[in-house]
Order: structure tokens, then C-alpha cells, then sequence
């Protein structure tokens, strides 16, 4: 389901490091979706490792503050990979 491919545009602003990074995920993602691992349990194993680094990296509070407007985010389809933007 998650494929870099589709992301690129979510990057352009980005560094290379970030879209590096994003090949890796997206290759590791497929592998694991290759080996019948559920897609939803790769979502929740992202973001659990993901927030655990930022935390790790930033604190508790700093990462609390930033979760904030994820919702927000959401809604306006930053997230959404698939969109038409006009």
C-alpha cells in the first residue's frame, strides 16, 4: 500500500537525506507486505517506531506540541497520498 513511487511529490521541498530515507521505508514496506504482513501492522509499527524516535530525539513535551496538528494536518490532506491537488 505505501509506495514511494506515489510520495514524491510530498518531498520535493525536502532533502535528499528525507527522500532517501523514504526509499528505505518503502522498500522495507513492500518486502514486508511480500511476506503477508499485514498493512495496517506496518502502519502502527511505523508510527510506534517513529514517535519513539522523536521522543527519544526531542522529548516528550516537544513531540506532544507536534502531535497537536497532526489532526488538522489530516483533515487537509497532507497525509493523503493518492490526492488531486487543483
Amino acid at each position: 500500500m505505501f509506495h514511494h513511487e506515489n510520495s514524491h511529490a510530498l518531498f520535493e521541498r525536502e532533502d535528499e537525506a528525507r527522500k532517501r530515507a523514504l526509499q528505505y521505508l518503502a522498500e522495507a514496506w513492500r518486502n514486508a507486505e511480500g511476506e503477508e504482513v499485514k498493512t495496517e501492522a506496518l502502519a502502527h509499527a511505523a508510527l510506534f517506531a517513529g514517535l519513539a524516535t522523536l521522543v527519544e530525539l526531542y522529548g516528550e513535551t516537544a513531540i506532544s506540541e507536534l502531535m497537536k496538528r497532526i489532526p488538522d494536518k489530516v483533515i487537509q490532506g497532507e497525509y493523503t497520498v493518492d490526492r488531486t491537488i487543483q
